[in-house]
This record gives structure tokens, sequence and C-alpha cells, in this order.
């Protein structure tokens, strides 16, 4: 028999959407967030020469700064104000979840803190980010104020004043965008700065479409491969979907207790493991370690040792050993990430202080094992899941020049799931608001 809830999500249509004014407030106010951040991706960064930066740019668009445009919308091709994003405090945050993980200090205010302690966790990654961010931006710089191979120069003053007029640009616009995101969040719907991330690679999707067309156009792309390119984004799109939405379901059993003469307890609940439950960050953080040394030895091309020429050609982007370390990192991250998100011996304990177990399992110990047992195989076929999601756009990279998308749809669909689903949240909570309004009337009546 369904639940309440159960049925009154089968019952949710326009009507109910057009009754929830409180959430057409939130998503217009998401969309307008949105138009500001778009428009600031237009916005350059003062002092620049564009037709330098934009053959600088165009040598180095198959490294590192290819993914950074297609997560920042077209930001680091035209070097605007938003062109780190919020990868600074993706990064920043990763890294506090590595250090609440093995710092103590941080262990415990993330544990015993409560909401003052997770407050002042954030406080710290914001404090990280504009470290990482001002490291960024001050690398950057120095590499623009570089004689490029044309022999200019991309910054039209080059000195001092440039790099700290860069980097405070650079910085203002990424903590911009984490403030953007915090409204979002607050006032709108869906997470903020995933769905920064989320409208940057949807603006630069139709442009990525036009040039494969061109491509086509010209000869250089053969219309079947174009065709065959469209049909395996539709299926992976759909495998995507699929997985990310997998999950094994364990039973949780709650024992009856007496109180008085009532009895209460003995119902069951389920506790969800994802197939993928480390996300997106593996990809990204695996492909950002491999492209970063054809970046900067892109950046130093006229001064690179020998040796770093032949490392960035053994590890360019679809080679036999880019693959092989590419998908060894995939699975490393995904393993790592994965035991720093869920902790099975902590999961086995809550369960143990609430009184509940799972079925022909003992408490604690037993639970923990069985749970990191279970957790380790789902893990495996995630691992496996976003292993090859990620390699066959590479595959076909190596071949054609075409922008990889495994990573961008895997944040696509991510995102468009969490927010599908804080939507049907607004509504359902609506539902249960309208329901406790006609209980009230029909009371007062009688």
């Amino acid at each position: 028999m369904a639940s309440a809830a159960e049925q009154l999500a089968r019952n949710m249509n326009f009507g109910t959407f057009a009754r929830a004014k409180e959430l057409q407030k939130r998503i217009v106010f998401t969309l307008l967030v949105l138009v500001i951040y778009r428009i600031g991706t237009f916005v350059p960064v003062p002092g620049i020469d564009p037709v330098q930066f934009a053959l600088a740019f165009q040598q180095q668009s198959q490294g590192v700064l290819g993914m950074f445009n297609m997560m920042s919308g077209g930001a680091v091709e035209r070097m605007a104000i938003f062109a780190l994003n919020v990868m600074p405090y993706i990064s920043a945050s990763i890294i506090m979840q590595l250090m609440a993980a093995t710092v103590p200090s941080l262990e415990r205010l993330k544990k015993e803190g409560g909401e003052a302690g997770r407050k002042q966790i954030n406080q710290y990654t914001r404090y990280l980010t504009v470290v990482l961010a001002a490291g960024q931006a001050l690398g950057i710089a120095i590499a623009m104020q570089s004689a490029t191979d044309g022999g200019g120069s991309i910054a039209i003053d080059p000195g001092s004043f440039f790099l700290a007029t860069t980097v405070v640009t650079l910085v203002g616009g990424t903590m911009f965008l984490l403030w953007l995101g915090e409204q979002i969040t607050a006032r709108g719907v869906g997470n903020g700065v995933s769905l920064i991330i989320f409208a940057g690679i949807i603006a630069e999707m139709p442009t990525a479409l036009v040039r494969a067309l061109q491509q086509g156009a010209t000869g250089a792309l053969p219309g079947g491969v174009i065709i065959a390119m469209i049909v395996g984004i539709v299926l992976v799109l759909t495998f995507v979907v699929f997985m990310e939405r997998s999950q094994r379901r364990l039973l949780i059993q709650y024992p009856k207790r007496q109180m008085g003469n009532r009895v209460m307890g003995g119902e069951s609940s389920f506790l969800p493991l994802k197939l993928n439950t480390s996300g997106v960050i593996p990809a990204i953080f695996a492909s950002t370690l491999l492209l970063l040394p054809a970046t900067l030895a892109g950046f130093s091309s006229q001064s690179s040792p020998g040796w770093m020429l032949q490392l960035t050609t053994l590890l360019g982007s679809g080679q036999p050993l880019f693959l092989i370390f590419y998908a060894a990192m995939i699975v490393f991250f995904t393993f790592f990430y994965t035991s720093l998100i869920f902790n099975p011996e902590d999961t086995a304990d809550n369960l143990k202080k609430h009184g509940g177990f799972l079925p022909g399992i003992r408490p604690g110990k037993r639970t923990a094992e069985y749970l990191d047992y279970v957790l380790t195989r789902l893990t495996v076929i995630g691992a496996g899941y976003l292993t090859i999601v990620c390699l066959l756009p590479e595959m076909l990279r190596a071949r054609y020049e075409i922008l990889p998308f495994g990573t961008s749809l895997l944040i696509v669909v991510s995102v468009t799931l969490d927010t599908v689903g804080q939507v049907q949240s607004h509504l359902l909570a609506h539902q249960y608001e309208g329901l406790i309004k006609k209980t009230r009337l029909r009371g007062r009546r009688r």
C-alpha cells in the first residue's frame, strides 16, 4: 500500500504548480541570478589584448583550459571576470572534507560542533577559497604577461599594476559567484554552486554542437560520425540517469516497545545506498590532474625541458598512457571519496543508538562489516560506470577533434535530478499545507 507522501506525489500536476506561489517566486529568483551570472561571463578582465589572448587560448584549448571553459560557460575563452568560476570553491570544499577526515580537531568540530561547527567549517572553506583563487589568478596573470609564440604580450601594459588588478578582479568574480550561489540555495531552488556550473555547461553545449556541424559541413568530420555522436549522447544520458537513480535499499527493522498500554515501534524502513556515492568528483579530479602537465608545458613552451615535452606527448589526450592513468585515477578517487562520504562504522553506531538493526545481522561491529561489504561491491560498479562514461568521449576525441562530454553530462544529469527532487519537495510541502488548512476549516465549521 502506498504511503501518504507517495499518493500526494502522484497527484501533483500543473494545477498544483500554479497554486504554489512561493515555489514560483523561488524559480523566478533562481533564473534571474543565473542571468546575472551569464552577463558576467561576457565582461572581460581589464588590461588584456583580446586578439593575443584568443591566439594563446586556441593553442591551449585541448588542455585543462578547455575543460574549465566548458564548465565556466565560455568565460575562460573570453577571459571574463568569472573565468575562475566556482572551481576554487569546489577544490576548497574537497580539501576541507579531506582535512575533516584526517585532522582530529576538525573531525571533532564536524561531529560534535553541531550547527555552529558546520558554519565554522564553511567559514574555513571560504578562506581557503580566497587563497586558492588568488594563487590561480596570479598564475593566470603571470602567464598572460609573458610573451606568446607570436612575439606579443597578452597584457597591454605589463607590470605589477596589471598583476594586482587581474588578481583582484578574478578573485572578486569568484567570491561574487559564491555569494550568488548561496543566495540561490537560500532563496531559490536547488544547490546554487551546482546550478552555476550547470548553467555554464548548458550555455556551451549549443556552441559545441554548432562546431561539430561545421566540421561536418567542411568534411573534417564524417556525417555518420555526427549522427553516431548524437545517438551516443542520448544513450549515454539514458545510462547516466539510470545509474544515478539506482540504489541498493537495505531493510532496517525497529523493535516493538511497550509504553503503558500501547505498543510502539515495530516499523521498518530502508537505508538507500547509491551505486555512485562519490558523484562526479573523481572524474573532475582525475581529468584536472592529467591535463595539468600539458597546460603548464603549453604556457612555458619556449623554456620547457625535453623530458617535459616528452611527458606531455605521452600524456596527451586520447593517448594509451593517458587513458590508462585516467581510468586508474577515476577508480582510486571513487573509492577514496566514497570512504570519506559514507562511514559504515558511524552508520552502524547510529542504527544501534536508535534501536534499528538489519534482519539477520547483529548490531554494532557485524552491521558495520556488512555495510562495508555491500558498499565495496557497489563502489566497484560505480567506479566502472564512471570509467566507461568518461573514457568513451576521450576515445572519440583521440580520433576526431570534438570536446569530450562525459564529465559534463554527469554534472548536468546530477544537478537536474537534484533540482527536480527539490521542486517536488516544495510541491509536496505545499500540498501538505493545503490539506492542513482544509482540516482546520472543517474543524471550525463543526
